[in-house]
């Protein structure tokens, strides 16, 4: 009878130490499991965080780029694509310096940029008629803008006479196409091109 007990115990014991150690073995993976899910995602973030890395000096390419970007995202009723352009945009206009125009000059731009970072915050941070409203506007700051630094590249101001209960409203385009920005989506072809602003 002491023997079977002994038995027993001795069985009971076993079993116990089994499920301890297949249990320890299942938190072990367990864990091992959730850290390589963490690496996976910190990897994620990190490639994130590449892909929006705006170090280093703004340039003129990078305003206009982004300026195209919103027109491009308004031309295809996209808020969001507008935003994320002119949340780009705003930095750029705050970063950027044109050293080598004279003083004058300079206070000049910077009077222009601030007022393009007040648009494009506007921009970045409402629905689609007030960025229109905002994105027309900053049009004329633009190419106030590039009458003074220059133009990367071959830039067309049109205009759309029915924009805004026909006073009429302008934008900035790389393409002498019309596409028009300024009615979400819809009325594309309406507009002319009033102006060419040659690279220089």
């Amino acid at each position: 009878m002491k023997t079977q007990k002994t038995i027993l115990s001795l069985a009971l014991i076993a079993g116990l130490s089994f499920s301890l150690i297949a249990c320890g073995e299942k938190k072990q993976e367990d864990h091992t499991m959730g850290s390589e899910d963490h690496n996976a995602m910190s990897e994620s973030m990190d490639n994130m965080d590449k892909g929006m890395d705006m170090s280093g000096p703004a340039t003129k390419t990078d305003l206009i780029d982004e300026y195209l970007e919103i027109k491009t995202a308004l031309g295809n009723n996209s808020k969001e694509e507008a935003a994320k352009a002119a949340t780009k945009l705003a930095e750029y206009a705050k970063t950027i310096s044109f050293d080598q125009l004279t003083d004058e000059k300079k206070s000049e731009v910077s009077s222009i940029l601030e007022v393009i970072q007040e648009h494009s915050e506007h921009i970045a941070k409402s629905e689609m008629d007030h960025q229109i409203e905002h994105f027309e506007a900053m049009g004329k700051d633009f190419t106030d803008l590039l009458a003074i630094v220059g133009s990367d590249r071959k830039l067309y101001q049109q205009q759309c006479p029915m924009y805004n209960k026909n006073e009429g409203g302008i934008w900035l385009s790389d393409s002498e196409e019309i596409k028009n920005p300024l009615f979400a989506g819809k009325m594309k072809t309406c507009g002319a091109v009033k102006q060419v602003i040659e690279i220089g």
